[in-house]
């Protein structure tokens, strides 16, 4: 990872401890090889637990539903690829998929946004979202906080 990304990351941790609570006195540490498997395949770095954020290394490889966290905020910082990033307006045919989290098909009305390695977008609770189109693959990292 660049000394650039390293900042990012970085500074995007810093946000999130910023917006409440850290996990408890527990340092945690990823050594790059674990982070590296985490973004090959999409998964969860963080699970949350004792602490109000969550951290995923995520993976796309196609566009995704629309969607909406209703208690969860999400940091992504774009770790490679780019995307069309649609936000805000309605979800279409949403549904309840997990409490607190809809799911649908798409978003009407909302802003679309190009997003590319290197930019960092913050996505408000409640807000509705979807990666209306990505290359393949898609890598990002991301930090919920609740």
């Amino acid at each position: 990872m660049s000394r650039a990304a390293r900042l990012a990351a970085a500074s995007i941790l810093i946000v999130a401890a910023a917006l409440g609570q850290d996990a408890g006195p527990v340092v945690r540490h990823y050594p790059a090889a674990d982070v590296a498997a985490a973004f090959a395949k999409g998964a969860v770095l963080f699970d949350g637990a004792g602490g109000n954020y969550m951290i995923h290394a995520s993976r796309r490889e196609k566009p995704g539903m629309a969607e909406v966290h209703v208690k969860d905020a999400d940091l992504i910082y774009v770790m490679e690829g780019s995307a069309t990033f649609v936000t805000g307006g309605r979800v279409l045919e949403g549904k309840t998929t997990a409490p607190d989290e809809i799911r649908g098909t798409s978003i009407a009305e909302g802003q679309t946004r190009q997003l590319s390695k290197g930019d960092v977008i913050i996505v408000p609770k409640g807000t509705p979202h979807q990666f209306a189109e990505t290359t393949n693959p898609f890598l990002y990292y991301v930090v919920k906080v609740r």
